[in-house]
């Protein structure tokens, strides 16, 4: 499952785990490579499975040409031994009708390491928001039944707000149920562990595909009043998160000054 990056790298025991949810406008992702970026997480291994669409790039995180020339894979751990922290990046979409393989195997690898909660950053079509969830800030959060006994007083006094449960069928059917839409596995992966009695919370952003950039700072800028990743200034406002290197080509390369 996990296949190490060196000998002198491990998961520190008894840690947190944040991972994405590859959903709309990949802001989970962006928010996860922030993380990972400021804090300068160095990489512990590689999540090996055949569950994620195959791929294979340059270090996402370079600081200098050496650094730049080490590869990248679809999933890939990231740890900080003095944060008590471990990341999961997942850098590419699931294969069709592996979904619940991969939930599974990764439900597994969380309960052997032993990690004492997950920290699920994930995203939702925003114009698909009822009336309620129309006002107010753009966060929602959701909690296992395990996790709730721990965190939801914290979260009520941060006047965090709870994912609403909606109509499947407005004016057919009135049983409501969480709904999710482009969420990704979020919502699949949120029951299976509310079913294993796993430690673990869903931070998500309502948001439209486009420029995402905002929306993950605004994502990581909201964990962050729990987690406390970053310190705090003064004023509240938590200190510049780093941006990778990669991101400059986020939206290519820009046009070639041959065509003028």
């Amino acid at each position: 499952m996990l296949l190490p990056a060196g000998s002198d790298r491990a998961i520190p025991a008894e840690c947190t785990l944040l991972l994405p949810a590859v959903s709309v406008g990949n802001v989970g992702q962006l928010a996860i490579d922030l993380i990972i970026s400021t804090l300068n997480m160095p990489k512990v291994g590689y999540f090996y499975t055949d569950c994620l669409v195959p791929m294979v790039g340059n270090n996402p995180y370079a600081t200098n040409e050496e650094n730049a020339k080490e590869l990248c894979t679809n999933a890939e751990v990231y740890a900080l031994s003095s944060r008590k922290l471990a990341v999961l990046q997942i850098r590419s979409p699931l294969i069709k009708k592996k979904s619940k393989a991969f939930r599974q195997a990764l439900i597994c690898w969380i309960k052997r390491c032993g990690f004492t909660k997950v920290i699920l950053f994930s995203s939702t079509h925003a114009y698909q928001r009822v009336d309620q969830q129309l006002f107010g800030p753009p966060f929602r959060y959701l909690l296992t039944p395990n996790m709730e006994r721990s965190v939801a007083d914290l979260l009520k006094e941060l006047e965090w707000k709870q994912m609403e449960k909606v109509s499947a069928y407005p004016g057919i059917n009135e049983e409501k149920q969480i709904s999710i839409p482009g969420g990704g596995f979020t919502k699949q992966f949120y029951s299976d562990c509310c079913s294993e009695e796993i430690q673990m919370a869903v931070v998500l952003k309502f948001c439209s595909e486009g420029d995402n950039i905002p929306d993950a700072f605004a994502l990581v800028n909201h964990a962050n009043k729990w987690l406390h990743l970053v310190p705090h200034s003064d004023v509240g406002s938590p200190t510049e998160w780093k941006m990778p290197s990669s991101w400059r080509l986020l939206f290519g390369s820009g046009l070639p000054p041959a065509l003028f």
